[in-house]
């Protein structure tokens, strides 16, 4: 291999005859652009789509839960709760760092936190601070983070990564939609062109004589009065001069119907509704968003903190989970004909209805039993009929009901 071919990078010729260049300073100095995450966010869909996906995540708190004796317990004052929904040490809030990962996870190689020692503090690292240093085992794979050259270990990081292959760093959408990207931003900039212009066309101007450098000079000065947007100006031209179009205006060139198009095509990338991007949604289209979109992700940040913020130990009873219970409530109608359905089967009793609805509770702990009049306790395994006023043990004879043996039909 050659000096240029070491300072340039490697080309490969494909099957289809088309050069491949890997370098990036080559790539750079034939003007071949490559998506980045600045134009990702400068156009509208993929920014609102990031920041409301985050903006959910955010505002739905982490729980940590653990496992025992075949029941769920949740543990509300472990410390490590507080840094991902209180304070997490860190300049940033518990919102402002969500939101900070979550852009991370789809803008670069994924979003990364330091973890101090006894999980006393969470702090966010900006991805292109963060730098891997692989081994070369394809198999036993591993690796240390580096940040500013400083070498860490991995379990030192919570690490978020879309799309991984290697469980190291993620691919961007920057990577995955590159194409798109590019003609949505071009879209963009070619409408700003426009405006500059006052949205006159571009074109160039035919003579059947030739113009003597003054009055060229005078049509360029013209010319570009009338392109600059900033005043009233008119071009007039001689006999003999004719301008020919060169370019179409967007209406010709069906820029309203390619916008749309690429919004639409960008949102169901991110599984978000436009109509929930445009503010328009309804509940149903909201409630696709949050299944689709952002609960997949939390999906991901679940598995992320059973990896790194948890300790050995705990790892065999012990995970974390997002309390999706807001994002999935639906209307009040759905909600109330579900809980109708989980009274009627007797897997719900009316205090955990008006705990999950943030109500006081009853205090009952009867549980209805078959044709809607035999009662159940629980707590004392005692089953009362109240038509007949006869309450007895689960397992043993009738007891006797209050009032005497035969009871109190009043």
């Amino acid at each position: 291999m050659g000096f240029l071919d070491r300072l340039l990078g490697r080309t490969e010729t494909r099957a289809d005859g088309e050069v491949e260049i890997e370098s990036s300073l080559l790539k750079a100095l034939l003007g071949i652009g490559e998506a980045s995450r600045e134009m990702a966010l400068a156009i509208p869909t993929i920014s609102a789509a990031i920041d409301m996906i985050g903006a959910v995540i955010a505002a739905t708190p982490v729980k940590l839960y653990r496992e025992h004796d075949g029941e769920t317990e949740e543990i509300p004052g472990d410390p490590r709760v507080r840094l991902l929904n209180d304070d997490t040490g860190d300049t940033l809030t518990p919102n402002e760092f969500w939101r900070a990962m979550v852009r991370d996870y789809y803008l670069g190689k994924g979003g990364y936190a330091y973890i101090l020692p006894n999980y006393t503090g969470l702090y966010y690292v900006q991805e292109d601070q963060v730098s891997i240093q692989k081994g070369t085992d394809p198999i036993f794979k591993s690796y240390y983070v580096l940040v500013q050259g400083t070498r860490y270990y991995p379990f030192r990081f919570l690490r978020i990564l879309r799309n991984t292959r290697d469980g190291m760093t993620g691919v961007p959408i920057t990577e995955d939609l590159k194409e798109m990207i590019e003609v949505a931003y071009e879209t963009l900039l070619f409408e700003r062109a426009l405006l500059k212009r006052g949205g006159a066309k571009k074109g160039f101007l035919k003579s059947e004589k030739k113009i003597v450098q003054e009055q060229l000079d005078a049509l360029k000065a013209s010319f570009q009065n009338l392109y600059s947007n900033n005043s009233e100006n008119t071009v007039v031209l001689n006999n003999g001069l004719d301008f020919k179009e060169a370019s179409a205006t967007s209406v010709e060139m069906q820029l309203r119907e390619n916008k749309l198009a690429n919004a639409e095509d960008l949102a169901r990338i991110f599984h978000v509704p436009l109509s929930v991007l445009s503010g328009e949604g309804d509940e149903a289209a909201v409630s696709s968003m949050a299944k689709l979109a952002a609960i997949p992700l939390m999906a991901v940040i679940q598995s992320a903190l059973n990896r790194d913020l948890l300790r050995e130990d705990e790892k065999k009873d012990h995970y974390w989970a997002f309390d999706t219970k807001e994002l999935l409530k639906g209307s009040l109608k759905e909600r109330y004909e579900a809980y109708k359905l989980a009274l009627d089967g007797n897997f719900m009793q009316v205090d955990e209805v008006r705990y999950a609805e943030d109500m006081k509770p009853l205090g009952l702990t009867w549980i209805r039993l078959g044709l809607q009049d035999v009662l159940y306790d629980p707590k004392t395994k005692t089953v009362y009929t109240p038509n007949t006023n006869q309450t007895a043990a689960l397992t043993g004879s009738p007891m006797p009901a209050e009032g005497g043996e035969e009871g109190n039909e009043d």
